[in-house]
Formats: structure tokens, sequence, C-alpha cells
């Protein structure tokens, strides 16, 4: 009969144990079902998060192009003023370019002394240097002594200074 109670009271020690490790399984089991449901949130938000910050690089990569932009409409403007200064009577422009700092220009003088007086002032410029007279053609539809020319003058920005 002593056998028997422990017996029994064994069986129950294991019945016990035996809960109280399934019982600590199911809570170990609910704690990592509750991590990995926050892991897969906060992944979801690091995504978010790198997504929000390609576009912030994107947006500041629009911001200084437009800011680049607008600084250099004034000195557009400037340019083109320079390029209608330096103009002598006698000579018009057909066509200019500007690429990289280098304005391409052709047009049409009534004479060689017109496209000299053209380049010297260029010269003089404080936002044009560097004057290259690239080819002359004769251009009879325009008049007798009549020219059509093609040149090349680099653009400098003046310092402060040589501005004031």
């Amino acid at each position: 009969m002593a056998l028997s109670v422990v017996a029994l009271l064994a069986g129950l020690i294991l019945i016990l144990i035996n809960q109280l490790i399934n019982s600590e399984i199911a809570y170990q089991n609910r704690r990592n079902r509750y991590l990995q449901q926050n892991i897969f949130e906060l992944d979801a938000k690091v995504a978010e998060i790198r997504h929000i910050r390609r576009k912030r690089t994107e947006l500041l990569d629009r911001i200084r192009v437009i800011q680049e932009l607008q600084g250099d409409r004034s000195v557009n403007v400037r340019i083109i003023d320079q390029l209608v200064r330096t103009v002598p009577e006698g000579v018009f422009y057909t066509s200019l370019k500007l690429a990289g700092g280098r304005i391409a220009i052709e047009g049409v003088a009534v004479s060689n002394n017109q496209v000299s007086s053209l380049m010297r002032r260029m010269e003089d410029s404080d936002w044009l240097e560097g004057a290259n007279l690239d080819a002359v053609k004769t251009a009879p539809d325009y008049g007798v002594h009549a020219m059509i020319f093609n040149l090349t003058v680099d653009v400098q920005e003046p310092t402060q200074e040589e501005e004031l």
C-alpha cells in the first residue's frame, strides 16, 4: 500500500512537473510570437524610414538644383546684358549658345572693323573674356562687304570688388 501511495505520489509529481514545463513552454512561445510581431512591425518602420530618407535626399537634390538655377538667373541676365552692350553698330547676332561657361556666337557684320570692334569690346567687358574668332565667310545677301562670323567667348563672373 505504501508502495502504491509512493507510486501515485510520484505520478502526480511527474504530472505537475509536466504541466509546469508545458506552461513555461507556452509562455515562452507567446513571448516569441510577441517579439516576432514587433520585429515585423519594426522592419516595416525601418523600410518606411529608408524610403523617407531616399525621398528626403531626392528633395534636397531638387532644392539644390532650384537654388543653383535661381542663383544663375541673375548671371544669365548679366551675360545677355553684356552681350548687348558689346555689340557695335553694324553687327547683329543670329545665334547664341551657352554651354559650360562658353558662348558660341554666330552673327553678321557689315565689315571686318565691326568684328574687331566687337572682340575688343568683349575683352573690355567684366563678364566676357577670351574672344576667339572661329570662322568668317562673305555674306553677299547682307551687303557688299558683309560677312558671317562665328566666334566663341568665355564667361567670367567678376569678383565682388570688380563689379563695384
